[in-house]
């Protein structure tokens, strides 16, 4: 951004299915801080057609245009997640701010390398998923912190991707179920965000995960008649010990140790509880972890009442509030609520569950007490 160019002139870098549902769509809502000058992917003609239809003046395949061009300011990663490190990087190395899907990285190591990046250069790095910057979590932490709930002592959530093959997926399904990925990284990481974000960092881990197909054949799309490895556990289950301070309503300032559930798959279509619940002494809330359009459900005085909260998007994800929210720090030089170190504590609870898994003990997870989350030693192992 320069002199002269008050919005964030945007490359978009990925124009695959959740760029083309979710991100372009919702541009012109940003467009009082952002502008998109240029859309880049894997094929030119591809590219091409997705910038004609959301009108934007420029494309080119891969990303190199998009980092060497002087009039961009900051790139948005949608890549592929096996993509996001090479992409992030070349970005921060050419000077430009970041905002990338999730996962930020496939490991701690590579993520605090990122950080690390953007902070000696001095750039904005704002890292998916955008949970706690979704208006029915910001209500949620509205009620948290009002103390209405009373001490909070555990949680529940679910995050669910659907089974495969995915009706209308618009791209090649296969990165999302390779080892580094499934649905610990695509989904979990919706409801260990928000968790963190409410209840305090994560402490321990427990989990459990079972694979329950080895393949699936893609129906339609451009992968169609593609035979799909599924080459990593989709389906899990976690147990969190997260850790709180006084800004939950406890009555006393020791900390309190909340327990939490998850359950993250690509096994299941739905549930009939709503995605994530938060248990206090004085009452219960319940909210969608995704769904901006769905309100939040109250317990408290031995009723339940519903509470609407405002919201621009007709429902489902609004991730363009995580775009919004990099152009308005780069413009105020304030630090990203969604910045790095929330993105490497989330990833060392996911390092932390398959450690879990694989060794068959609760993890440790060595969780900081700045509500940064700013850490450096990943996870130890501790007996159950």
């Amino acid at each position: 951004m320069t002199a002269g160019s008050p919005r964030l002139r945007l490359a978009v870098i990925g124009v695959g299915d959740v760029a083309q549902r979710d991100y372009l769509p919702e541009v012109h809502r940003i467009a009082d801080v952002a502008e998109i000058v240029m859309v880049c992917g894997r094929g030119e003609d591809r590219a091409r057609e997705v910038a004609g239809r959301f009108g934007v003046a420029r494309s080119a395949a891969g990303y190199q245009r998009a980092v060497e061009t002087d009039d961009v300011d900051a790139v948005v990663n949608l890549t592929p997640p096996g993509a996001h490190v090479e992409v992030t990087m070349a970005a921060l190395r050419a000077g430009k701010h970041v905002y990338t899907e999730k996962p930020l990285a496939p490991s701690v190591a590579d993520a605090i390398m990122l950080r690390d990046e953007a902070a000696r250069r001095g750039l904005t790095l704002v890292c998916a998923p955008s949970v706690m910057v979704f208006p029915q979590l910001v209500a949620a932490s509205e009620v948290v912190a009002s103390g209405r709930l009373g001490p909070i002592y555990a949680s529940r959530a679910v995050a669910f991707g659907g089974v495969p093959p995915w009706a209308g997926y618009i791209s090649d399904p296969s990165p999302y179920f390779r080892p580094s990925t499934g649905p610990l990284v695509d989904m979990g990481v919706y409801p260990v965000h928000a968790l963190a974000g409410l209840l305090g960092p994560v402490r321990r881990v427990a989990a459990m995960s079972t694979r329950t197909r080895h393949s699936f054949a893609v129906t339609e799309g451009p992968a169609r008649g593609m035979t799909v490895p599924v080459e990593v556990d989709d389906n899990w289950q976690l147990i969190l010990e997260c850790g709180t301070g006084t800004g939950s309503g406890q009555r006393t300032g020791r900390r309190t140790r909340v327990l939490a559930s998850i359950q993250a798959n690509f096994c299941a279509v739905a549930a009939a509880g709503p995605e994530c619940e938060l248990f206090g002494e004085h009452g219960t809330l319940a909210f969608d972890l995704v769904d901006v359009a769905a309100p939040l459900k109250l317990y408290a005085g031995n009723e339940w009442t519903e509470q609407a909260v405002a919201h621009e998007r007709a429902g489902g994800p609004d991730h363009i509030l995580g775009i919004r929210h990099l152009a308005e720090c780069v413009r105020s030089g304030s630090q990203p609520l969604l910045g790095p170190d929330r993105a490497i504590h989330v990833l060392e609870v996911l390092e932390a569950a398959r450690a879990s898994v694989r060794e068959g003990r609760t993890i440790e997870v060595r969780a900081g007490d700045d509500p940064a989350m700013r850490h450096n030693d990943p996870v130890k192992e501790t007996s159950p």
